[in-house]
């Protein structure tokens, strides 16, 4: 039984990853079909509508007035800012080398535990997040004819999602994971509001455009619940190194929908930041066992 339960649990998780780039990349095919932030409000709507759907078929309607807790607001602002960033490099960038990139969070949850929380980092510890660090730079190949300017915002990404799940420590653990994710999709919808109304002259979209955005925001709904039940289903420590496939989903449909073949360096840069990422998990993993 043990053994069917962590299976069930990776594949939650490999399926959330899935789902989740399977999102971005909606996202990715209708930028040349409107405005950025409308698009953003399309696909936050979508969201938004099918979240309060599962929340009130399964009976967490009374749970939705929690959606304003402070922790979760402010956990929202820092995913607004990672999912604004990480879409406006989408656009310019392949998304498995973004994808690589961003991928750098973790390390950076490390390090934010150490300066905010105090919590200790050993050497080894403090070696991969470099190691990692080298890796996204491989990616990144500042300075070549490779290079995009918007790889800074993968970085960008990473550092903001990093907050974000440092607060998310602070969230209450009674609240349900569907009343988080409405939280993140109804403010992405209204920041997407804002920008529209400031920045751009929205666009009659076509049914295609919106057939993608609904989509996009099912599926971010759908690989938010997959990560939830991947930790209900399994532990922590048997899951957590799957998110890592991630990339993984990124490369196959950067290959599949947009051609996107990543250079030697961004492979090898793709598979430091994942070792780094794995190694760190593993040396957690192990100190908390041997105590």
């Amino acid at each position: 039984m043990k053994s069917s339960s962590h299976l069930r649990g990776i594949l939650a998780m490999l399926t959330a990853m899935g789902v989740l780039i399977g999102s971005d990349t909606c996202m990715k095919l209708a930028l040349p079909d409107a405005p950025f932030f409308q698009l953003v409000v399309m696909r936050g709507i979508g969201g938004v509508l099918v979240c309060l759907l599962l929340l009130l078929v399964l009976g967490q309607g009374r749970d939705i007035s929690r959606a304003v807790n402070p922790m979760l607001l402010a956990r929202g602002a820092c995913e607004v800012v990672a999912n604004f960033a990480f879409t406006l490099a989408l656009f310019n960038m392949a998304i498995a080398d973004l994808t690589a990139i961003a991928q750098t969070c973790p390390l950076f949850v490390l390090l934010g535990a150490w300066l905010i929380w105090g919590e200790r980092l050993q050497t080894p510890q403090l070696l991969l997040i470099g190691l990692g660090m080298c890796g996204a730079l491989l990616v990144a190949q500042p300075g070549t004819s490779a290079a995009s300017p918007y790889a800074v915002l993968g970085f960008f990404t990473a550092i903001a999602a990093a907050v974000r799940d440092l607060i998310t420590r602070k969230v209450p653990g009674e609240i349900p994971a569907l009343v988080v994710a409405l939280t993140v999709l109804a403010m992405l919808t209204l920041a997407g509001v804002a920008g529209m109304l400031l920045f751009e002259t929205p666009v009659v979209p076509q049914p295609r455009t919106m057939g993608l955005m609904l989509f996009a925001g099912a599926l971010m709904v759908g690989g938010h619940a997959c990560v939830y039940l991947a930790y209900r289903i399994a532990p922590a420590r048997t899951v957590a190194p799957f998110m890592y496939s991630l990339t993984l989903w990124a490369v196959l449909a950067g290959l599949l929908l947009f051609d996107d073949v990543p250079n030697p360096l961004a492979i090898a840069g793709m598979a430091l930041v994942a070792l780094a990422g794995l190694l760190v998990i593993f040396l957690d993993q192990r100190r908390v066992v041997l105590g």
